[in-house]
């Protein structure tokens, strides 16, 4: 890989995905927690902890895939130094965009079944 750094790059931005994702996980495990002592709706609770499984599923995918980056970027420069043609590197970077695929993917998932969430907790309400 001639670019070494163009995976070094990236990282910032899938730090920033994930940053956001952990603020989701927190305030998601803080409603079920509030949910689990204030409400017996065990189905809203169960709907709630698939959500938290997914999201943490996708920052699974998103710390997989600054492990690649980081490891594509580091190969890449040791062995441009040695002159070495490996395609190990490569490899590693595209594992690793698949992989921030896959995250992305899960948090697209989560928006639409949050939303739907919400909209059935909106019709359940009681009537006044």
């Amino acid at each position: 890989m001639e670019n070494w750094y163009v995976p070094i790059t990236i990282i910032p931005g899938i730090g920033l995905l994930i940053l956001s994702t952990s603020n989701l996980l927190i305030a998601l495990s803080n409603e079920i927690k509030n949910l689990i002592q204030d409400s017996n709706n065990q189905r809203l609770i169960q709907r709630k902890l698939k959500q938290l499984k997914l999201l943490n599923g996708a920052m699974v995918f998103l710390y997989l895939s600054v492990a690649c980056f980081m490891i594509s970027g580091l190969i890449s420069g040791l062995f441009r130094i040695v002159e070495t043609k490996m395609n190990f590197s490569v490899y590693m970077a595209i594992i690793g965009i698949v992989s921030a695929l896959l995250g992305l993917i899960a948090l697209i998932v989560y928006s639409f079944k949050a939303v739907k969430i919400r909209q059935d907790q909106f019709q359940n309400l009681p009537n006044e």
